[in-house]
């Protein structure tokens, strides 16, 4: 009785909350692994026979099992929207997910790297598709989900902008710099002899020489080796992150950078305020050592 409201609880999400597949499926594992403890646990196949200890037996299975305590707060967090559609839909009278605690969490600052370092890399001989990569990583503060989803039309060379689709299925619009134009014409060329060679029919922005669609999985491993050049663990999310500080640091409005990201909530934006004064410090002592 419980698994088959997870289907339409997942529908909804994305039929009208428009969230993404990777939500959508991290959605799905959690609540299934929140059920499937409940019936091997205490046997428990009903809305009705769940209460708040339940709740509380499993986030301290989930403490057991070491989770940290940010996995600990999404899964619950899961549990408790898929409360408050069933109480919303009058499916369960009672939601005992309600006044469950959840850990405190410590909110870490983002890692960033500097300017000088960036320009480092693009001293590195990249290729054409890499060079763009990397400037609309760095330049125009994308997700690595929102870059490799990009297709032709997202790109405006002549306004100088990028459309992207963010969390939650929002669109923004997001102005690019002159060098990152000059890299996306660069690799252009080379993306149609590709296009030409394998005959493909693609709206995809970025194609890899064998004709192939740019993955996740290919834009992590780049990054990581340039940040292996740099002595540092570095991410596609390292670079979003030294955008949104760079311009933070140079005058750019908060709101303005929260719009830029797509930041739903301005209190996620105000963490790079706190990483631009950490920054500060460090180059102030270090000169006056």
């Amino acid at each position: 009785m419980l698994i088959q409201y997870i289907a339409e609880y997942l529908e909804y999400l994305q039929a009208e909350r428009g969230l993404a597949k990777n939500t959508i499926d991290a959605y799905r594992r959690d609540i299934t692994f929140f059920c499937d403890f409940l019936y091997k646990l205490f046997e428990i196949d009903e809305f009705s026979k769940i209460a708040r200890n339940h709740i509380n037996y499993y986030i301290k299975e989930l403490h057991d099992k070491k989770y940290t305590p940010t996995s600990v707060t999404r899964k619950i967090a899961a549990i408790r929207g898929w409360f408050r559609w069933l109480s919303a839909n009058e499916i369960v009278q009672n939601d005992p997910s309600l006044s469950v605690e959840l850990p405190k969490l410590t909110k870490k600052l983002p890692k960033v790297i500097s300017v000088a370092e960036i320009e480092n890399i693009l001293k590195n001989h990249l290729t054409d598709i890499e060079s763009a990569v990397l400037e609309l990583l760095y330049g125009a503060g994308l997700r690595v989900s929102e870059l490799v989803n990009l297709e032709l039309n997202n790109i405006d060379m002549s306004a100088r902008y990028v459309r992207c689709i963010g969390k939650g299925s929002k669109e923004r619009i997001i102005p690019v710099g002159e060098k990152a134009i000059k890299a996306l014409k660069t690799y252009l060329k080379k993306r149609e002899l590709v296009i030409k060679k394998f005959r493909l029919d693609t709206k995809k922005l970025f194609i890899k020489e064998n004709g192939s669609a740019v993955t996740r999985q290919d834009v992590y491993v780049f990054i990581r080796k340039q940040g292996e050049l740099l002595k540092k663990h570095i991410s596609p999310h390292t670079l979003r992150h030294s955008f949104a500080t760079h311009m933070l640091e140079n005058g750019a409005d908060l709101r303005v950078v929260q719009e830029l990201l797509g930041h739903s909530d301005v209190s996620t934006t105000q963490l790079y305020t706190h990483v631009s004064k950490k920054r500060l410090k460090e180059v102030y002592f270090s000169i006056n050592k």
